[in-house]
């Protein structure tokens, strides 16, 4: 498992991914979850995945197996962030009819999840969540934040404080306050942090960073953010107990 978040705000895209693998208490591994298709001047776009191991690998390395090739439909030549989100959907039906029946065999579910965010010249930013069946939604204002993966911690810390209106630096804030509940909760999530910011209509990626065990940023983040939580709580009247 794994914890991946995008956020889309007024000023531009914030993406985070641990590198968790987690087939068993004696199988936690690290893998990348977080690629970047670039061309600047032109588009970025950042994938995001969450899921079977072998499923998003399979996806993401026919993704850029076209990104390569000058003949093939790709990420670095679709249209539209749409026709982009789209054509992620279409290779994830792709694995699924080449490896689904394999896996149904096995008792594998085909378990798949993407965040798909970026900008190409001539649109806005967008934001979209592919769906395993190869489907999507796309990021509004009303639902600026998309999750796949273990979400459900860092969930009511996004809920509460994200807002369209903030800048680059506090939406990256938020990001990584809600993976402190995460990390602290569930074991199948785990340092280090893969974390992209895009600026809006910027055309280029001057934000990527990994956050290890050893940062101090981090550490001093997530530590004030427990401490703070605790004083609040003291804070509270007790209720009546008899």
């Amino acid at each position: 498992m794994t914890y991946c978040v995008g956020v889309a705000v007024e000023a531009g895209l914030v993406f985070a991914g641990d590198r968790r693998t987690n087939a068993g208490p004696d199988h936690i591994s690290e893998f990348r979850k977080l690629t970047v298709f670039e061309q600047p001047g032109e588009r970025v776009l950042v994938l995001l995945s969450a899921g079977n191991l072998a499923v998003t690998q399979a996806t993401v390395a026919m993704l850029q197996e076209s990104a390569s090739r000058e003949s093939a439909e790709s990420l670095m030549k679709a249209p539209s962030m749409f026709r982009a989100a789209r054509l992620v959907g279409n290779v994830l039906r792709e694995v699924h009819r080449v490896d689904g029946e394999a896996l149904d065999e096995h008792n594998i579910g085909f378990n798949a999840g993407f965040v798909l965010g970026g900008q190409i010249a001539g649109e806005p930013p967008r934001l979209f969540q592919i769906y395993k069946e190869g489907n999507f939604i796309e990021a509004t204002v009303d639902t600026p934040f998309l999750q796949i993966g273990e979400t459900k911690y860092g969930k009511p810390v996004l809920d509460r404080l994200i807002r369209v209106s903030a800048s680059l630096a506090e939406t990256a804030k938020c990001v990584l306050v809600s993976y402190s509940p995460t990390l602290k909760s569930n074991v199948s999530v785990g340092l280090p942090i893969d974390l992209v910011c895009y600026r809006k209509d910027s055309l280029k990626l001057t934000c990527r960073t990994t956050i290890g065990t050893d940062d101090p940023y981090f550490q001093s983040l997530t530590t004030a953010w427990d401490v703070g939580i605790a004083a609040l709580f003291r804070s509270l009247p007790d209720p009546e107990v008899g």
